[in-house]
This record gives C-alpha cells, structure tokens and sequence, in this order.
C-alpha cells in the first residue's frame, strides 16, 4: 500500500518540493513531481536547477528522451509514468495514479485556500484505509 507524507504549514510549497526531491534524490529514489500545468512544470524545474545553491538536482521533463533514466521528472500530463517509487503531488487534486507509486507527498501552504484543499485530499486517502503520516514543517522552523 502506498505510504502518503503530508508536509504542512510551509511557508513555500516549491522550495519545501525541492528540498524533498533533493532528500529523495540523495536516498538513491526517484521522483515524479506531478504538477497542476505546463507554467507550473517549468517554474519548478528553474527552481530545481537553483536548488540547493551548491549542488544539482538531475531533472528533466516527463517528456525529454532521458526521462527514463533521470531521477526527478517533472510533469503536469501523468499520462506516461516512468517509475513507481516517489510521487510528489503540487496539484489541487489527488492524483489518480497515486496509489501505484510507493510513496506520495502532498505538500500544504499555510494559505487558507491551499489547507482547504488539502484537507480534502486528506479525507479522501484517509476513507480509503490510507495510513497518513503527518510532518509539521512550522515545527521544524522553531
């Protein structure tokens, strides 16, 4: 069964999904960051090639030639799945592949809009005998 992650109360959803594409990267796992349009594709991928300042997070478009052997992919189409090991979900829905990937992440702003949303991802994994684990980032912060 798929082992679902909420991070919450972030401050910045990109830069906390980058942060844990370079955790799960430097775990030897790969990653899908499912993102919710093209724009948003590509405004994480420039950040992925900021992030961290002194190291490199190999990524690539779900659609580039080397996806199949690149460890973050960033896509927003879903439609061609290269792997099942790590799915960082920044959409406002739940994926509907999620549950063929080991491990999801949901990542939630502490934008009230955003919680609301989560919240219902939340329920949705949570009446489908999902366990949850939660991660509370302002925690972190302190």
């Amino acid at each position: 069964m798929t082992q679902i992650d909420f991070y919450f109360h972030v401050e910045n959803k990109l830069h906390t999904a980058c942060a844990l594409s370079a955790k799960a990267f430097s775990r030897g796992l790969r990653v899908l960051a499912f993102c919710p349009g093209p724009e948003a594709s590509q405004k994480f991928s420039r950040l992925l090639w900021a992030t961290p300042a002194i190291g490199f997070i190999p990524h690539c478009m779900h659609d580039d030639r080397l996806a199949a052997v690149t460890p973050v992919i960033v896509d927003h189409d879903g439609s061609n799945l290269l792997h099942d090991e790590v799915l960082l979900n920044l959409r406002d829905e739940w994926p509907p592949f999620f549950s063929r990937f080991q491990r999801l992440i949901e990542i939630v702003s502490l934008d009230e809009e955003d919680r609301r949303r989560a919240r219902g991802r939340y329920k949705f994994y949570r009446d489908r005998g999902y366990q949850i684990q939660n991660h509370d980032l302002s925690k972190a912060a302190q």
